[in-house]
């Protein structure tokens, strides 16, 4: 049987590890597919650089629209990135015919029901294992292994410089602006690492997995995202002593708000219990727990990027897509999980109207009352405190830091009664507010 032939799109960091991890296991790779696979052209601006890593063993153009355009071309990895001409290749791609692999997470967040209808009008897939959590094969066990649960909830580290950046906090006591600079020197941030620190990246994929998890359209404009720019090591610190740790966390969950069916998506720094395992990944290392109905708990972890590892993901796909592609469309598994006639209109919940537990910290005057009036003003938004953290002023100060877990409320119960606390006298500067789940 001849050979499946592949255009890769961009041939960077995950391009060219892809090019490598085919060709040193091409022999184990063909027996798991059932015939060849192998990269027979590659569009990348910088040419002389692709035929250097190329070795000359295929074809390289500067332009990506030979590659989709090719009529010997069976699949087109997209490894470029971005909104613009990224989506204009998948989409001249899948209407040449092409299958489409892609690593592109912001791509599917925005774009993902545009592109998976047109490859379901077209009978060519669209895969895209690498595109959230690397090499970890999360998508794969959403879509297939978990197939039989109504899956509850899902929660991950899935952003591995914000991860390293607060373990580093945590484990120094350094504040989040040093630690940045850290990050950007081992290569861990980007120059730019706006997209990252500010939860942006975490909340493409949290979306694409919320889509798979409960059959619902990518809605990433649905999403809240808030970054870790904000926390400080004092945050983190009292934190600790209450048994718990801070984690950029996605969270998508299904939920019920006055009788009526929701789904919350959301990117956060979360408090998570220290004696959950999911609390102890640490460095760039990615995690997500999985909540089925069937199997309970499920827990997927290890590298979320870097070349090999993200390859790894994207030549899952080349065999699957190898695997399948004679198979009739409506026998494949569905780009989301859910067959189209059956994909769910359930709305995503503004941020509102979610439900979780919350961590304050406040500076206040150092006199009798003020502990009152505040647990007065809780009382009356009906929020009930869990655990309390009060901490003696140093000598010679009179403010003191006041630490309260709270027991479950709505996020709009907690907004008005932080405004309420900030108003009084006693209080110094604003509430931290960090919203806790237990993950049980």
């Amino acid at each position: 049987m001849k050979p499946i032939k592949v255009g890769l799109l961009g041939i960077g960091t995950v391009g060219s590890g892809t090019f490598n991890v085919l060709k040193r296991n091409q022999a184990e790779i063909k027996g798991r597919a059932g015939r060849a696979i192998e990269i027979a052209m590659v569009a990348d601006l910088n040419v002389a650089r692709a035929k250097e890593l190329t070795n000359g063993e295929c074809e390289v153009v500067s332009d990506g629209n030979l590659v989709v355009t090719n009529p010997d071309i069976d699949i087109v990895i997209e490894l470029i990135g971005g909104y613009g001409v990224a989506k204009d290749l998948v989409m001249k791609a899948i209407a040449n015919g092409k299958h489409v692999v892609t690593a592109n997470k912001a791509l599917l967040a925005t774009h993902g029901t545009e592109i998976f209808k047109a490859a379901q009008e077209k009978g060519v897939m669209v895969a895209f294992e690498a595109a959230v959590a690397g090499g970890i094969p999360i998508i794969k066990a959403l879509r297939e292994g978990l197939t039989a649960n109504r899956i509850e909830w899902v929660a991950g580290i899935i952003n591995g410089t914000t991860n390293f950046i607060l373990s580093e906090m945590r484990d120094k006591g350094l504040d989040f602006d040093v630690v940045l600079k850290e990050a950007q020197r081992l290569g861990y941030a980007e120059a730019d690492p706006t997209f990252d620190i500010e939860g942006v990246d975490a909340a493409h994929k949290a979306t694409i997995m919320s889509a798979i998890a409960f059959g619902i359209p990518v809605q990433f404009d649905k999403a809240h995202v808030e970054g870790i720019t904000k926390l400080q090591a004092t945050d983190i610190r009292y934190a600790e002593q209450l048994g718990y740790r801070i984690k950029l966390l996605g969270i998508t969950k299904r939920t019920k708000v006055n009788g009526r069916d929701g789904i919350e998506l959301r990117v956060h720094p979360t408090l998570i219990p220290a004696k959950r395992l999911i609390a102890n990944v640490e460095g760039a290392m990615n995690a997500v727990l999985v909540q089925g109905d069937a199997v309970g708990a499920t827990l997927y972890y290890g590298k979320g990027a870097g070349s090999e590892p993200t390859a790894s993901a994207v030549i899952a796909d080349l065999v699957d897509i190898t695997r399948l592609a004679t198979a009739d469309p409506g026998n494949r598994v569905p780009h989301l999980a859910f067959q189209p006639e059956s994909m769910s209109d359930t709305p995503v919940l503004p941020m509102s109207e979610i439900t979780t537990s919350y961590y304050l910290r406040m500076q206040v005057a150092d006199q009798p009352g003020v502990l009152a009036d505040i647990t007065r003003i809780l009382a009356d938004s009906t929020i009930s405190i869990d655990a309390m953290l009060q901490k003696e002023p140093a000598e010679g100060e009179t403010k003191a830091d006041i630490i309260i877990l709270t027991h479950q409320t709505q996020e709009k119960n907690i907004v008005t009664a932080i405004q309420k606390i900030e108003s009084l006298d006693t209080v110094v500067g604003h509430v931290s507010k960090i919203r806790l789940e237990q993950l049980s």
